[in-house]
């Protein structure tokens, strides 16, 4: 049968059966047991030791509780309405898209792509700066049309129906749907997954795609010690850390790369679990209404599993020196498509020598003193003037 490729309106209106049956759920949570936290067992490093064990039992109670009682989901729903949004399918599955177009009509096409445990949610604060710059103090020039698409097995694009869905179909996929927008020459910027997505466009797209702006490149250490050796006290104290992170952090990256499916009975149907699971990341330095928008679309789009499966296929196939836990067996050659990081305080720190062993064309590298992992949303300023400045050189 050949695929469909209409793009049709979407509009996010959830049944309010659906949102009477979470108050429902959330009301009989039956609460998790832990141990009291002692600051002197904790282990060494950036955890607090109430999170020694994985997310607190008092943080997703006090989550839960705004979750039930004053969170208002049809406001954040609205919010969304407010944007053009459309769906469409692209290599058998169904893609959900925000489609934000410039006033500017020499705007420069611009596709987003969103992390896990975040969603089309993560882009928002940076929508208005980067599509209309000259209402908020920036030049005309620096224009986007944005595409902000739903990654296939997250949110509103629903879960994924067949194996494969990586890095690499997701970038072919974000090809194919600019193309079929109607835009030649495009950038492609990410964060988290999406950094992992975007030099793939690159890659996949090369004649069209102006250049790539990650917030991570995730380039570790080949296995090599004269790598390691040669690297700067500085990179290898970086080298140290993302060995702390998987050792101490990265257990939701263990089990959604190898046995996602485990966890995903637990997270479909229970909210309280969904919060959990999302919120080891977002820690409590997040506004909660963030953290809970982005926790809501995977809950009433069920997409817990499909979300962790992305991780399973992408083991399976990513370059060893990207992927810890992963299965990689894939060697690739570098990107040459122009690269552009911002690098911000609190979240992976990037190494230079590794990126430019994976990317030779890195054109623009700035590390910052403020942001975390989320930095769309808790430094949208230095996100938007890095994107800015990065394509401005490319047009």
């Amino acid at each position: 049968m050949a695929e469909n490729t209409a793009i049709v309106p979407f509009r996010i209106d959830i049944p309010q059966a659906e949102l009477d049956d979470l108050a429902d759920r959330l009301s009989r949570t039956r609460w998790a047991e832990e141990l009291p936290a002692d600051p002197a067992a904790a282990p060494a490093g950036p955890v607090p030791p109430a999170w020694e064990y994985g997310v607190p039992v008092g943080y997703v109670r006090r989550l839960a509780e705004h979750w039930r009682t004053t969170y208002d989901w049809r406001a954040w729903e609205a919010k969304l309405n407010a944007y053009p949004q459309f769906s469409t399918e692209i290599d058998g599955q169904n893609v959900h898209f925000l489609h934000v177009r410039s006033p500017e009509p020499d705007a420069t096409p611009l596709i987003l792509t969103h992390g896990w445990p975040t969603t089309v949610v993560e882009w928002l604060d940076v929508i208005g700066p980067l599509t209309d710059p000259r209402a908020h103090g920036g030049d005309p020039a620096d224009a986007f049309h944005l595409v902000i698409p739903s990654v296939p097995g997250f949110g509103f694009s629903g879960p994924t129906r067949e194996r494969g869905w990586n890095r690499f179909r997701v970038a072919r996929a974000w090809a194919e749907l600019m193309r079929r927008l109607g835009y030649d020459r495009y950038g492609a910027a990410g964060n988290d997954l999406g950094s992992f997505v975007a030099p793939e466009v690159g890659r996949t797209d090369p004649e069209h795609v102006l250049g790539v702006h990650v917030t991570q490149v995730f380039s570790l250490p080949s296995g090599d010690p004269a790598e390691v050796a040669a690297l700067s006290e500085e990179d290898r104290g970086k080298v140290a850390f993302a060995d702390w992170f998987v050792r101490n952090r990265g257990a939701y990256d263990k089990l959604h790369s190898t046995e996602p499916q485990n966890v995903a009975h637990a997270l479909a149907d229970s909210p309280v679990g969904q919060l959990a699971w999302s919120a080891q990341l977002m820690g409590e330095f997040l506004d909660p209404d963030y953290v809970l928008t982005n926790v809501m679309i995977y809950w009433l789009t069920n997409t817990a599993a499909s979300s962790a499966r992305f991780y399973y296929e992408d083991a399976e196939v990513v370059p060893p020196t990207q992927k810890v836990n992963g299965r990689g067996t894939e060697a690739l050659p570098p990107t040459t498509v122009p690269l552009g990081l911002a690098n911000f305080a609190y979240d992976f720190a990037s190494i230079r020598p590794l990126a430019e062993r994976d990317h030779k064309n890195i054109v623009s590298w700035h590390t910052y003193d403020r942001g975390s992992h989320f930095a769309a949303h808790d430094a949208p300023d230095l996100l938007v003037a890095d994107i800015r400045q990065f394509f401005a050189a490319l047009r």
